[in-house]
């Protein structure tokens, strides 16, 4: 069965760091894009960070300078480092892989998806 896991959520004050991990179980993901993505209730999934299958990356507006996306080896562990975090990054962080290896910023250029965790920035 092909999982995705994201893990590092948790209650942090604003200004604080926080790094989420995703680990691919059940197979790798070499050569295609992930993405982070984010949710708040009553609102759609919002597009965060994407690092391609050649390790480019992009980032939303709202995170850009702040957030960074990284990878290990071809197909592992993918990373979000938050920093400078405001109470607007509160949302349940998503973990996605994507259908191709240049990343889309839409849940449609997705194919697999973690389960969620939580991230809540206190003012």
């Amino acid at each position: 069965q092909v999982q995705l896991v994201e893990s590092g959520g948790g209650l942090v004050r604003a200004g604080d760091s926080l790094r989420l991990s995703c680990a691919p179980s059940g197979r790798t993901f070499s050569g295609v894009a992930m993405g982070w993505f984010r949710q708040v209730p009553g609102s759609e999934r919002e597009f965060v960070a994407g690092i391609s299958g050649y390790g480019g990356t992009v980032y939303a507006d709202s995170v850009k300078g702040r957030f960074t996306i990284s990878s290990g080896n071809a197909g592992s562990t993918v990373y979000l480092q938050m920093s400078s975090l405001k109470p607007e990054d509160t949302a349940v962080y998503y973990c996605a892989a994507g259908r191709a290896a240049v990343p889309g910023r839409l849940p449609s250029n997705y194919v697999f998806w973690g389960q969620g965790t939580q991230v809540t920035v206190s003012s």
